[in-house]
């Protein structure tokens, strides 16, 4: 009788070891080797933002798994992007590192953008069925005809009254 309670219990837990998730094999996996690494720019407080999607303000550091090398981009307003690469080292009797550890940067300042011309005003054109309050412009006296004399231009009238008071 006890063998038959001991062989279910042991068959009841080898079912549900069978069962489970693998979130129990995934923790048994060993998890990627780490290296931390440091960022600086100069000026400081640019963003590093590490090809992984990993990201700081600088002066920062980031722990960032050693699978391969990785380009990290430096971006400060009012000054050029700046990438640099850094690569997995492997050195006799030490753990892979990343190298260059720290990276500097220093950014260079943008050209200065040319200022925008602004664009006249144009005015808006009335309203059909509005009065305007223009005054009807000074016609320009007509041309003479072919052939007519042209002994003294005709006089033209001022923008102006002529009897202004001073």
């Amino acid at each position: 009788m006890m063998y038959r309670v001991l062989t279910i219990a042991v068959g009841g837990l080898a079912l549900a070891a069978c069962s489970s998730s693998s979130d129990f094999m995934d923790a048994l996996k060993p998890s990627p080797l780490m290296d931390s690494v440091r960022f600086e720019s100069e000026p400081p407080g640019a963003e590093a933002k590490a090809s992984n999607g990993q990201s700081c303000r600088t002066p920062c550091a980031l722990a960032l798994p050693i699978s391969g090398p990785l380009t990290v981009t430096f971006t400060l307003n009012g000054y050029q992007p700046e990438s640099e690469t850094i690569e997995p080292v492997t050195a006799t009797g030490s753990p892979t590192q990343f190298r260059p550890n720290p990276v500097t940067v220093e950014l260079t300042p943008a050209a200065p953008q040319p200022a925008k011309k602004m664009a006249p005003k144009k005015k808006a054109a009335p309203k059909a069925g509005a009065k305007s309050a223009a005054k009807p412009a000074a016609r320009a006296a007509p041309a003479p005809a072919p052939g007519a004399s042209t002994a003294a231009p005709a006089p033209q009238s001022a923008p102006w009254p002529a009897n202004a008071p001073r």
